[in-house]
């Protein structure tokens, strides 16, 4: 566990066990825990809210609704995204993207059979995708970047996501910070979560962080919404205000 209680005033500088080097087994147990504070904590809510906002645009596009999400992890997002989109009879494709290749095949081999999800290993400033996408999604993702990368990020999904996009991440404050470090410990979550999850609270964001973020992307405080979903989640939405192609 961090030694001291760190500064909220600004983004900590900490490092979380899950980035650096394990075996295989260590980041699936990992992952797997944090798939469980998800559910614990709704985790999927904010992006399945804004997703049925843009099913009820009336510039929505003709299916497929392509959805690349971003730091896939152990895939429990994405498989959530999945089940709304069959709930709507929605058609999508869906892609989930990890730097590290072991996330990626974990997430493959937690994934049913029946699922259509595309597991990729690559770089996200690097990779190109097939075809055209229309949303960009991620969840606590961005907290593990620094600022200079999470420009790139923002200016990477505003060149490539044709509708928009939705980053789904933590909110930085004392109370979340405290909650999950004591949560983690008594319900004897993996090793690396009892560090991680509180480490990712004070590495992650404040509405005026996101603001000065997305400024310095090019974007203004009309093009995006900063929005809190409890429990302690901090989350930014872009929705462009373009017509969708139903030929692509």
């Amino acid at each position: 566990m961090p030694h001291s209680t760190p500064d909220f005033r600004s983004r900590a500088h900490l490092t979380e066990l899950m980035d650096e080097s394990c075996t295989r087994d260590q980041l699936r147990g990992c992952l797997k825990d944090i798939a469980r504070i998800n559910r614990w904590t709704f985790a999927a809510r904010p992006v399945l809210h804004w997703l049925n906002g843009v099913l009820q645009n009336p510039t929505a596009p003709a299916v497929p609704l392509r959805i690349l999400d971003v730091g896939c992890g152990y895939g429990d997002g994405l498989r959530r995204i999945e089940q709304w989109a069959k709930a709507r009879r929605v058609h999508v494709e869906l892609i989930g993207l990890d730097l590290n290749p072991d996330a990626a095949a974990i997430a493959a081999e937690a994934t049913p059979p029946p699922s259509q999800i595309h597991w990729v290993s690559a770089d996200i400033f690097r990779y190109v995708p097939p075809r055209p996408i229309h949303l960009v999604t991620s969840s606590l993702f961005t907290h593990h970047l620094a600022d200079a990368d999470i420009v790139r990020f923002l200016v990477w999904m505003e060149l490539n996501a044709e509708i928009g996009w939705f980053i789904n991440d933590l909110s930085r404050a004392p109370n979340p910070y405290h909650a999950i470090r004591i949560a983690a410990k008594l319900a004897r979550l993996h090793p690396f979560v009892q560090h991680d999850a509180p480490v990712s609270v004070a590495r992650s964001f404040v509405p005026a962080d996101w603001q000065a973020l997305c400024s310095d992307a090019g974007l203004s405080e009309s093009d995006v919404s900063i929005q809190s979903y409890k429990p302690a989640r901090l989350c930014v939405a872009r929705s462009k205000p373009r017509r969708w192609s139903p030929t692509r």
